[in-house]
C-alpha cells in the first residue's frame, strides 16, 4: 500500500504535502505554493526522509516559477534552490535533487518561465517516479535476506511517507505482506521526535503487519531475549567506504546487533550513496533545537535551563553493516570496492 508523502497537484500548480508532524493523530495534508513554504515544511519535518526531502526540494524548485511576474527565471530558480539547500544538511538526496534541477536549468539559458517550469516539473517528476521503482527493487533484493516467519527491528522510519510512497527499510515487509509471507516487526520510538512510535508503527499497522512498539532503550533487552532475527534501518547519507548516516540511535543498534549475533541490513537508493565522502568522518552532523528534547511531550520534560545536546543523527561504521541494500542489488563487505563497482556501471 503506497503512502506518498505528497503529491504535485495540477489543477492548482502546487504541492499538496501531508504533514508529517500531525501523525498517528491526524492525516493533514498541507498547500505548499512556494519555496519558502517547502524549505519551512523541509526544516520542521513537515516532510521528512532522505528521499522524501529530495522530491520535495525538486518540487519547491518548480514552485519558483508559480504564477506570472517572474522576469529572471533562472535567478528565482537558483534562489530557490539555495533557499532549499540550507535547510538539512546531513541527508545527501536534498543536494543531489537541487543539483539536477539547476542542471535542467543550465541545459537552456534562454527559457522563458513557462518553458522552463514545464521542463523542472518533468524532472521532479521523473525523479519521483525513478524513486518509486527504486523502492520497489529495494523490497525485492531485501526480501531475499528474509525468511518467513522472523521479526525484525526497525528504527525511526524508512517506509512510504518517507520516500516517493514505497519505502526502504519497510519495502520488504510491504512486498511479504503483499505475496502472503509472514514478516512482524519490533519498531523503536525514536527519540527524541518519535518517528517510529508515530509513523512507521502507525504505516504498518494500517498496512496489516503485526508490529510491537518498544522504547529505544529496550532494544538490547529484545535482542538479549532471542526476538529479534535482523535488524532494518534507513540512511540519509551513505560514505564511499560505507560508513552510514542513520537517525541517532542507529550507531547504538549496530554495536547491539554485533554483540548479539543478529545481522544489521541498511536500505537506501542510489541516491543516498555519497561517493564524495571519503569516510562518516566527512558528514555534517545536523543539530537541532533543544527544545525538541525538554519539550517533546508538549511541557516541559527537563529542567529550565538546562544544557542540551540535541544531534539528529549518528554513524555507523562500516564493520558494523552486514549489508547495504540497494535498487541495483545487495552490497557486501568490503564496501568501498563495491561502492566504487556501483557507481562505474559494473554488477554489484
Amino acid at each position: 500500500m503506497l503512502i506518498p508523502p505528497l503529491r504535485w497537484n495540477d489543477e492548482a500548480g502546487c504541492v499538496d504535502l501531508l504533514d508529517q508532524t500531525r501523525l498517528p493523530v491526524e492525516e493533514v495534508w498541507l498547500r505548499i505554493e512556494t519555496p519558502e513554504a517547502m524549505a519551512e515544511a523541509i526544516g520542521r519535518l513537515r516532510v521528512r526522509g532522505a528521499p522524501a526531502i529530495g522530491i520535495a526540494a525538486a518540487y519547491g524548485v518548480v514552485l519558483a516559477l508559480r504564477g506570472p511576474g517572474v522576469v529572471d527565471p533562472h535567478a528565482a530558480v537558483e534562489a530557490a534552490a539555495t533557499r532549499l539547500a540550507a535547510t538539512r544538511p546531513t541527508a545527501v538526496n536534498l543536494f543531489g535533487a537541487l543539483e539536477r534541477m539547476r542542471r535542467v536549468a543550465a541545459a537552456h539559458p534562454e527559457a522563458g518561465p513557462e518553458t522552463l517550469h514545464a521542463m523542472l516539473l518533468a524532472e521532479a517528476r521523473a525523479l519521483e517516479a525513478e524513486d518509486r521503482a527504486a523502492g520497489r527493487r529495494i523490497g525485492e533484493y531485501g526480501l531475499s535476506l528474509l525468511e518467513d516467519g522472523m521479526t525484525v527491528l526497525t528504527h525511526c522510519h524508512a517506509g512510504g511517507v518517507a520516500t516517493s510512497g514505497y519505502g526502504t527499510a519497510l519495502a520488504p515487509l510491504l512486498l511479504a505482506h503483499e505475496r502472503g509471507r509472514r514478516l512482524s516487526a519490533f519498531v523503536d520510538e525514536t527519540r527524541p521526535l518519535l518517528q517510529g512510535s508515530r509513523i512507521t508503527a502507525w504505516e504498518l499497522q494500517r498496512a496489516g503487519i503485526p508490529v510491537t512498539l518498544i522504547t529505544d532503550g529496550m532494544a538490547a533487552h529484545v535482542m538479549q531475549q532471542g526476538r529479534i532475527d535482523a535488524v532494518l534501518v534507513g540512511a540519509d547519507r551513505i560514505a564511499a567506504n560505507g560508513d552510514v548516516a542513520n537517525k541517532i540511535g542507529t550507531y547504538g543498534l549496530a554495536v547491539l546487533a554485533r554483540a548479539h549475533g543478529v545481522p544489521f541490513y541498511v536500505f537506501a537508493p542510489r541516491s543516498t550513496l555519497d561517493p564524495d565522502t571519503p569516510d562518516g568522518a566527512g558528514i555534517v552532523i545536523e543539530e537541532r533545537d533543544p527544545r525538541e528534547v525538554t519539550h517533546g511531550f508538549g511541557r516541559p520534560t527537563a529542567p529550565d535551563g538546562v544544557r542540551v545536546y540535541n544531534p539528529a543523527f549518528d554513524v555507523t561504521p562500516a564493520r558494523l553493516v552486514t549489508a547495504i541494500v540497494t535498487e541495483e542489488g545487495v552490497l557486501r563487505p568490503p564496501y568501498g570496492p563495491a561502492l566504487a563497482a556501483l557507481f562505474a556501471g559494473h554488477a554489484v
